[in-house]
């Protein structure tokens, strides 16, 4: 079984060697273990401090394009190097090293699709209290939309199996822990949480400058992600109380007009009613669009599931040309039995 442990990096050369050194050489149950170090447009010396501590392959962006498109590209190319699990973790060293053996556990023994490093949030002395309350509800919206028990919706620390990998898409550039749950959700991935500890903050976090920007961001995700695959109970209930509100308001003039026929009053909430039923039958119209367009992607996405596969059984010889801004460093995969001889 072969692990290949990613690591997004911006900007990163002052944390990136004790991150590596931290990385486990052997697991129970992986047979060969490879570090992907994912540069997403670093201005420093990234890339260079990841050859120089011995990163199998390294995968570099000429410009920063994003955590979410980092992450996916990084396991677009675990999966076509191979991978049976892949493991992401930060540059930082946030997540400790040793916790990866107990990550890649419930999915090694086939118990889940993708496991996820519980930071137990309350713990974290970092955190606010604010911070915490939002992490909490956060998850608990999450799970609410998934339909997946996960206790820490925005932890990072993952590992996923190669059936997860083939099934997953991010279509936003901010984040991809919130969006690929809702995903596993719909696509009937199993998940598992492990519990982890964290280690002390070095830096504050480059993903968002303010709790107002992280609640907007996240928010949009979650809304855009969930939308995208239940839309019509999205826009279904939008229809629904526009379409009970007018007609309300319509029974409200029909109730006054009985009473007395010979008054014509409240004939705005006959107007008003009107052109909310009108408008309720319009968003149905929408809803029931977005339901065929969330067909035909469901459908694409099994394509692209089929192509991922068919791609990483097609023999190349040459890996750093059919994996664009690939570079394998050549360097020795760390198997168990080269530890076991010595």
């Amino acid at each position: 079984m072969k692990l290949i442990i990613q690591i997004p990096c911006l900007n990163e050369e002052d944390h990136l060697g004790e991150t590596f050194s931290d990385l486990p050489r052997i697991i129970s149950g992986v047979d060969e273990i490879e570090v992907l170090v994912i540069d997403d447009g670093s201005t420093d010396k990234t890339s260079e401090v990841a050859r120089k501590i011995g990163a199998h392959h390294i995968l570099r962006f000429s410009k920063n394009r994003g955590l979410a498109v980092a992450h996916m590209a990084g396991l677009d190319a675990c999966y076509r190097l191979g991978a049976d699990i892949v493991v992401n973790t930060d540059a930082d060293n946030q997540y400790q090293g040793a916790d990866i053996c107990k990550l890649v556990q419930p999915v090694i023994l086939k118990r889940a699709d993708i496991a996820i490093g519980d930071r137990q949030v309350n713990t974290i002395q970092s955190f606010s209290w604010t911070k915490k309350i939002l992490q909490y509800w956060g998850s608990r919206l999450v799970r609410g939309v998934s339909g997946l028990n996960v206790t820490d919706a925005t932890s990072g620390f993952r590992a996923i199996n190669r059936k997860a990998i083939s099934r997953l898409f991010v279509h936003n550039k901010f984040t991809y822990t919130l969006e690929t749950l809702i995903q596993a959700g719909n696509a009937g991935l199993n998940i598992e949480n492990v519990k982890i500890v964290t280690n002390k903050p070095k830096r504050k976090s480059r993903l968002f400058s303010s709790i107002t920007e992280y609640l907007r961001r996240n928010g949009l995700v979650i809304f855009r992600s969930y939308a995208m695959y239940s839309p019509m109970r999205v826009f279904g209930t939008v229809a629904g109380l526009f379409f009970l509100t007018g007609t309300i308001l319509c029974l409200r003039f029909l109730y006054y007009f009985i009473a007395n026929p010979q008054i014509s009053s409240h004939i705005q909430s006959l107007q008003i009613g009107t052109g909310l039923v009108i408008i309720s039958f319009i968003i149905g119209l929408l809803a029931l669009l977005a339901d065929l367009n969330a067909t035909n992607r469901r459908l694409i996405e099994e394509l692209l599931t089929r192509m991922r596969s068919i791609e990483s059984i097609v023999e190349n010889k040459n890996t750093d040309n059919w994996i664009e801004g690939l570079e394998s460093t050549k360097n020795e995969s760390w198997k168990t039995d080269s530890f076991d001889d010595s």
